[in-house]
């Protein structure tokens, strides 16, 4: 069908008939899939059997959404746009179900829910039930990136989408309860980081419905004059439609829609030929409309459209009769008789409303990224690899060595424009400054003659918001890109509920058909817990990883590279991965250098190991196993099998390293399991093991509880002791340190028990060091200058 313009932003009386009947449709579909399991299309009398013996979802957003749907799809079919649609209010689904339903994409991807009378049946029926789909728009929602379940990621998400997308618009639908969401409000700024010539635009729809569950909501309450002065203050350009008159409204939002559209467009033309380099000030829609629009105007005398009462159900007990009367009533209002033909199909002339192919929303590419993902081209990462003479013979950053690798796969990739760092305000405190020698920071904002890399082209993502940097990557990984989010450790659990929605829509993704496989999201986590001496209390944790291993085995992957040369392999490993959550732990301080890159290789392929080179039971069984997992602790293991060595020569230790915590849990539990007999050979069936781990100690015994010697282990880890201290203050506070873990050996090996006088002299070693800290503020010269022992 041609494109149909309209006239000086006024809709043709033909149009707005088509449009308001989809709108109609999208309504009468999102009712009967909350209500009914039967008599679809209401050819006979509704009775108690068609309806739903448990009424789940949310109506109050859904018209709403359903009217923006239907006028998006008017733009794009007129200029041949590229549009995402973001759902960001929760449980949004039944009207994004309805409009993929309508658009005929649901029934392409899903056939047995056909566009019949039998397959509006169906969709009726799976809505919110057994077996079913979830009341939002999750991964088995056609053209969704976002869930929304959990409120306030859609705008970062969108931001996230249009980088590097120069033809892409996102069109955000902002709920006004997510609205008050922290995540949300300081999305607001991702305008200052969108570079009009090579990323796309992002048009920001806030729907002021009135009210959350049972509460008003503060936008819609505010004054326009003080919300207008709010989004301006944001650096947007507010376009305001309000009213509940469809056929007024169906013209005010054609007018800001065609508005905002040629704003979008002439801000591009103007970056991209003219070379405007004015930071632009982009549009975005306030969208006034009652909270369940078209629904029952009162439930049993009680007011409900325009109220928090049409928030989910806007009644139930239908064993009432007035209340199915009312539902009947309620859906015949929308006319079906006039929307769908006798085989239960959307009249032509409705459907010829929305776009075809791939310019549907429901169908873009971008909402399956894995189909636009390609690997990235990496460099062959033991060029960077740094030159170990002997164990502990060189010191150097570990992060500062990931960097160059980083620097190489941006400069590898910068053609492609698909890789991408993101971080709160920390790439160069965490090391990675290498980066700024082949990109810089975007910023759209202000800048001085004597800022610090900042460029409207650059690839590194800074805002001091782990919100904001999470929405970003999430955002253009799930449009088929690639990236790495650092962080400081403690406070990555910021986005604790980001990363559980992540996680979630991974796994589900990865059970639905058609869903393509998107690049990992790879955390850094640095500036860790035993290296925040200096900050104090509030910047010690390392509790993410606890919260990680929740998730499904198939997702989740953590890595603890003790080295710079095992960091490089795991870090090329991450970003080839794809469908997972990876975390790599690892310290910016300078450090002890463990492993040349062949050893490292070897190593880290297994995940665990022993060092040979640290063990005194070669070919034999040991009397004790000392293991580590962590930089630090890798460090002070070390230290005390070397303490060990001095005072009981002829004690038989065994070094374990770990790489991959996932190695501890049975096969069974995930794919990166030791098999029970590889676990047994290393940590033996029945000596003690000692375990320092970087974390938190019971996350190794929750995750090692099935295995044969469990009972016999003894974990040191962070136990919430911390202060502004020395960094060896720091472990022994945590009992961490080489004398706590010496100790250890000799309470559990029998024949050490009666070794008073190496007893003696350990705790004579911690006395010594709490006076020295004391006295000087460093810790002491032995612990400072403690290296590995070369052979003779």
């Amino acid at each position: 069908m041609a494109a149909e313009q309209a006239t000086a932003g006024t809709l043709s009386p033909d149009l707005v008939t088509r449009m308001n009947a989809w709108w109609r449709a999208a309504n009468y579909l999102s009712v009967g899939q909350i209500y009914l399991l039967d008599n679809p299309l209401l050819r006979e009398k509704l009775t108690l059997q068609h309806v739903k013996p448990r009424l789940l979802g949310h109506w109050g957003t859904t018209p709403g959404l359903n009217f923006i749907y239907v006028h998006l799809n008017r733009v794009i079919r007129e200029t041949d746009a590229n549009v995402l649609f973001v759902a960001g209010p929760g449980h949004g689904a039944p009207g994004v179900v309805a409009s993929t339903y309508l658009e005929g994409t649901y029934s392409e991807l899903y056939p047995d829910v056909s566009q019949d009378t039998e397959g509006l049946r169906k969709l009726f029926r799976q809505f919110s039930f057994p077996g079913g789909i979830p009341s939002h728009a999750a991964p088995e929602t056609p053209g969704s990136i976002h869930e929304g379940g959990e409120l306030g990621y859609s705008l970062s998400h969108a931001y996230g989408a249009v980088l590097d997308n120069p033809d892409l618009i996102v069109a955000c639908v902002v709920g006004d309860g997510e609205a008050e969401t922290g995540p949300l409000a300081t999305s607001w700024h991702g305008n200052k980081f969108l570079n009009p010539v090579n990323d796309g635009a992002v048009l920001p729809i806030l729907h002021l419905n009135g009210y959350k569950i049972a509460n008003p909501t503060v936008l819609a309450r505010i004054s326009p004059e003080e919300l207008r002065s709010l989004m301006e203050g944001f650096g947007y350009a507010p376009i305001f439609v309000e009213g509940d008159e469809p056929e007024v409204m169906h013209q005010l939002m054609a007018t800001a829609l065609d508005t905002a559209f040629a704003d979008i467009r002439a801000i591009q033309k103007a970056a991209r030929t003219a070379g405007d380099t004015e930071r632009p000030r982009w549009p975005m829609i306030v969208l006034r409309s009652p909270k369940g629009w078209t629904g029952p105007k009162t439930v049993d005398g009680k007011k409900a459209e325009g109220f928090w009462r049409s928030h989910q159900v806007p009644f139930s007990d239908m064993s009432k009769p007035e209340h199915l009367a009312l539902l009947e009533d309620w859906m015949r209002s929308y006319r079906p008789e006039e929307l769908f033909d006798d085989a239960g199909r959307l009249r032509p002339e409705i459907a010829s409303v929305a776009p075809v192919g791939e310019k549907r929303m429901s169908s873009n590419p971008h909402a399956n990224g894995g189909a636009l993902r390609r690997p990235l081209r990496l460099p062959d990462f033991t060029d960077y690899a740094v030159k170990v003479p002997h164990p502990g013979g060189v010191e150097l950053e570990s992060t500062y060595v990931m960097g160059t690798f980083l620097r190489d796969v941006m400069k590898a990739n910068a053609a492609s424009r698909n890789f991408r760092v993101f971080g709160p305000d920390e790439t160069a405190s965490n090391r990675l400054q290498a980066l700024f020698e082949v990109t810089n920071r975007a910023w759209e904002a202000e800048t001085f003659s004597y800022d610090d890399h900042l460029a409207r082209d650059g690839r590194v993502m800074e805002m001091l918001s782990e919100h904001m940097c999470q929405g970003w990557l999430e955002g253009y990984l799930l449009t088929g890109r690639h990236g790495l989010f650092s962080c400081y450790e403690a406070f990555i659990h910021i986005v604790d509920s980001m990363f559980n929605q992540h996680a979630k829509w991974l796994k589900t993704a990865s059970e639905v058909e058609w869903r393509r496989p998107i690049a990992s999201l790879n955390y850094l986590l640095t500036s860790h817990v035993w290296r925040q001496d200096h900050n104090g209390f509030s910047h010690q944790d390392p509790g993410f990883i606890d919260h990680v291993v929740n998730k499904k085995a198939d997702i989740v992957r953590v890595y603890l590279p003790p080295d710079a040369n095992t960091l490089l392999y795991v870090t090329d490993h991450c970003l080839k991965s794809w469908n997972r959550v990876n975390v790599i732990v690892a310290g910016k301080q300078p450090a002890a250098q463990w492993l040349d890159m062949d050893a490292a290789i070897r190593h880290c392929a297994q995940g665990i190991g022993t060092w040979e080179w640290a063990s005194t039971d070669q070919g034999g069984e040991p009397d004790v196993v000392l293991a580590c997992a962590g930089d630090v602790p890798t460090l002070e293991t070390l230290a005390a099998a070397d303490l060990l060595r001095s005072h009981v020569p002829d004690l038989k230790v065994r070094v374990v390293n770990v790489v991959d915590l996932m190695t501890l849990q049975p096969k069974s539990e995930h794919p990166h399991g030791l098999s029970d007999a590889d676990f047994d050979a290393l940590f033996t069936k029945d000596k003690p093991v000692i375990f320092a781990y970087h974390g938190y100690p019971w996350l190794i015994h929750r995750l090692a509880y099935r295995r044969t010697n469990h009972d016999n282990m003894h974990v040191r880890g962070y136990v919430e002791e911390g202060s502004t201290t020395t960094p060896f203050d720091m472990v022994v506070r945590n009992r961490l340190d080489r004398f706590h873990l010496a100790a250890d050996v000799l309470d559990r090996v029998p024949k050490l028990q009666g070794d008073v006088h190496t007893r003696q002299a350990i705790r004579d070693k911690l006395t010594e060091h709490a006076r020295y800290i004391r006295a000087h503020g460093i810790d002491l010269p032995e612990v400072r200058d403690w290296r590995w022992p070369q052979k003779a």
